[in-house]
């Protein structure tokens, strides 16, 4: 449930009920267990790993351009002083 009281249905839950809808209505409705819940915890596992991957490649390709965009200041400052100079 969301705050509000009204029910949130996650994506992971649709294709749950596309695959099986009585298993979706089990879990979802009548509260059962899953009997496969070490294999779903681990696949939570795997895709909070590869969501941590995806944080740390978007952090360093954001470094990446800054310091780029640094790199071509100093560039250009450089060729401006070095112009000047002549």
């Amino acid at each position: 449930m969301s705050d509000g009281g009204t029910p949130v249905i996650r994506a992971s839950e649709l294709g749950q009920h596309a695959f099986c809808a009585r298993s979706w209505w089990l879990a979802r409705v009548q509260g059962c267990p899953s009997a496969h819940s070490h294999e779903l915890s681990r696949g939570r596992e795997a895709h909070q790993t590869h969501g941590r991957g995806v944080l740390s490649y978007q952090l360093l390709l954001g470094l990446v351009r800054v310091l780029l965009l640094v790199a071509g200041l100093a560039a250009a400052l450089g060729a401006y002083s070095f112009i000047r100079g002549l």
